[in-house]
């Protein structure tokens, strides 16, 4: 195993720990809000903490990017940056709902080569290196494969941002429920990319997201045989707020059926989706 996902598994593990000690104590947390439906908890800055001393502990140098802002700035022309999402799900969380994780992905020059999603509730660790395959508790996952959207259970979210364009989500909603056997909506985006990758789902969409829901996920299912792209199947989803993923076949048929939404959205890197 790459030493540098070695360390990034003992920071998401740390992270965990913070996170479950958390989870029995939820009564007690201080809870602020960044936002309309927009929360942070100490849990969140906690873990976080705990991520980026660990991953600077082993490699000083590194730039990071994380939602809570940890080390913002630190490094800012290194050719490593690690991108960080402590608790992904916290409205789950907060609520006692067991879907949330931990992502934590490696970008080197313009490609992600190291992911780590860690889900402390079942204790599952999904991981994957550039070029070394993706893997599920030590098992190697693979995307599924079905062929038909028709038979196809596809994992999405709802933005829920003031200014979020609504009315077009719900018109991509009504058509992927017309076209697949079911939707489902966790509420933990990067949790749902390692779905993809593990086959739980065949196909998953979002738009609204930032970096640190997809940086993972996407090398997870890149390394697992899937595609990940943007509404239009093109590049550039890290940073544009939206996103395709599935199984090559599935990825085709998801296009056809959102491209026509795409130019509909509004400034989609602006929608916050997955809380």
């Amino acid at each position: 195993m790459h030493p540098m996902l070695t360390t990034a598994i003992k920071a998401a593990r740390r992270a965990g720990s913070i996170i479950t000690r958390g989870a029995r104590d939820l009564d007690r947390l201080t809870v602020t809000a960044k936002g309309p439906k927009d929360f942070v908890s100490e849990v969140d800055r906690a873990a976080e903490a705990a991520i980026v001393q660990t991953l600077h502990a082993s490699y000083p140098d590194h730039a990071i990017l994380a939602e809570e802002g940890t080390a913002k700035g630190a490094n800012a022309s290194a050719e490593h940056i690690w991108i960080i999402d402590p608790l992904d799900g916290t409205t789950n969380f907060l609520h006692g709902f067991p879907q949330y994780c931990v992502s934590i992905a490696l970008q080197h020059k313009q490609h992600i080569v190291q992911a780590v999603i860690y889900d402390p509730v079942r204790n599952d660790l999904f991981t994957a290196t550039r070029g070394r395959g993706a893997f599920l508790n030590d098992h190697r996952m693979r995307v599924s494969r079905r062929q038909h959207l028709k038979d196809c259970l596809v994992g999405t979210g709802f933005p829920f941002r003031a200014g979020a364009d609504i009315d077009s989500y719900v018109n991509m909603m009504r058509a992927m429920m017309t076209e697949t056997a079911g939707l489902r909506r966790p509420g933990a985006a990067a949790l749902d990319l390692a779905y993809v990758a593990a086959g739980y789902y065949d196909g998953f969409w979002e738009v609204g997201l930032n970096p640190w829901d997809v940086a993972a996920g996407s090398l997870l299912i890149i390394e697992a045989g899937g595609l990940v792209g943007g509404l239009d199947g093109e590049g550039g989803y890290l940073y544009s707020g939206e996103l395709i993923a599935a199984n090559p076949r599935i990825f085709a048929q998801m296009v056809k059926v959102l491209a026509p939404y795409h130019s509909a959205l509004k400034a989609p890197h602006l929608l916050k989706t997955s809380a």
